[in-house]
């Protein structure tokens, strides 16, 4: 008999081996030679498209592996192409290098001071942008905060977008969300939440109430592959595996949540589209920086939905080019070779080559289209900026803070608005009567 002892004394029982805790590591850190040739990239056009109202066991095996649709001569090969003509393809890659050229002068203007806070997408134009085109219009999408490029796939004014990420006087949200955490009801765009993986339950409830009025709109839904960890992931997983919500789940697997690697919420043991077995439902993985893979993917997830086939759970294997945010230094926990050696290139180079290749495109039509989407996007910032910039005094008015969440203020919140109100005008008297 193996002798035993007090749990506290650290000391074995008998011949048992001491356990050990695993803490996941990843491959490569700051001045590491990067090689990703243990990152299995299969070959374009070789994963079959099974009928959208097929059992949801026949996509599993599709959750291990990628559908991709470009190759490496820049063709779209296979059955999951989606044969997009040629004006649909131009307006995608326009659409992708505006979201860019946004992300870039909002990055300098966060430099410049003139907001606290920006995120960029750089990299992941493609899922944005892409799954956008294969929505109906009115759709609801439930975002998280690197889906710039949906809101303005849907033609959302980049004015408002800036006037939102100043918080300026034209700011809709009136100064209290986060820069880049937009709310456009009239374009099917739920607000942004920094509360992560909260968005998954919301989206599969509206789904759920779509389908309970006889709708026939669905939701879709995006987290990172950090929030999928997050208990909020898979409560709505049950609801919507229960319920066959008709919904489209987006896990954007870009590789890092910050600065933990996808290991810390599971990448190690499998794909995060295997998880739909788990739960029952459709899943596919796709190369996320395949623009028409991402379309193909979506479309029939979409479809799917709309034919009462349930929810499906889509991973975007993709990367985050830039750091997390303005106030993240990636080169402070990953090797800067990563963004450079990345197998699956860029999104908007990806795209251009295969237009090119088509005939339907050139570099000099390239060239002279980013520097219309640069001017364009100058324009509309210097026009949100007549509105105002962070820093440039208050620009609503005080009593603002406190409406909009009651249909009649409360006598005790009228109270705290006006103590506030007098302390502000006692501490700076030159703005007294102004914005009370």
């Amino acid at each position: 008999m193996a002798e035993k002892t007090a749990p506290d004394t650290g000391r074995v029982r008998g011949n048992l081996p001491p356990l050990e805790l695993y803490v996941p590591e990843p491959r490569y850190r700051p001045g590491d030679v990067v090689d990703y040739s243990h990152l299995p990239v299969p070959p374009a056009g070789q994963l079959g498209r099974p009928d959208e109202n097929c059992p949801a066991s026949e996509t599993w095996p599709m959750t291990t592996d990628m559908i991709r649709v470009l190759d490496e001569e820049d063709r779209a090969v296979g059955p999951w192409n989606p044969g997009l003509d040629a004006e649909t393809l131009r307006r995608m890659l326009r659409t992708m290098a505006l979201t860019r050229a946004f992300d870039d002068r909002m990055y300098r203007g966060q430099r410049q001071g003139k907001t606290s806070f920006y995120m960029k997408c750089t990299g992941e134009e493609a899922i944005s942008v892409a799954h956008a085109h294969a929505l109906a219009h009115d759709d609801m999408v439930f975002p998280t905060y690197r889906q710039q490029g949906i809101l303005i796939s849907r033609g959302y004014p980049l004015v408002e977008m800036v006037n939102q990420i100043y918080s300026n006087r034209a700011d809709k949200l009136k100064g209290r969300q986060l820069p880049v955490m937009y709310s456009a009801k009239d374009y099917g765009f739920f607000s942004i939440s920094g509360n992560l993986a909260t968005q998954y339950p919301q989206a599969v409830g509206w789904a759920m109430a779509s389908a309970i009025k006889g709708d026939t709109r669905i939701a879709t839904a995006f987290v990172g592959e950090g929030s999928s960890a997050e208990g909020d992931f898979h409560a709505a997983m049950t609801f919507a595996a229960v319920y066959n919500a008709p919904v489209v789940l987006n896990v954007v697997n870009n590789q890092w949540a910050i600065s933990s690697f996808s290991g810390f919420a599971g990448a190690e043991r499998t794909t995060f589209a295997a998880r739909a077995a788990g739960y029952g439902i459709a899943g596919l993985r796709v190369d996320g920086n395949d623009a028409l893979a991402v379309y193909a993917a979506s479309r029939w997830a979409a479809d799917r939905a709309r034919a009462n086939q349930g929810p499906t759970l889509i991973e975007h294997f993709t990367y985050r080019a830039e750091g997390h945010s303005t106030s993240d230094d990636p080169s402070a926990y990953r090797s800067a070779q990563e963004r450079e050696e990345w197998p699956l290139g860029d999104p908007i180079m990806r795209l251009k080559k295969h237009l090119i290749a088509l005939g339907e495109w050139s570099e000099a039509q390239q060239e002279a289209m980013d520097r219309e989407l640069v001017e364009q996007v100058k324009v509309a910032t210097k026009e949100a900026e007549k509105n105002g910039v962070l820093g440039h005094g208050l620009h609503h008015p005080f009593h603002t803070m406190f409406e909009d969440v009651f249909e009649e203020l409360p006598w005790h919140l009228e109270e705290q608005a006006a103590q506030a109100i007098r302390e502000r005008e006692i501490k700076w008297p030159e703005w007294k009567g102004e914005g009370a």
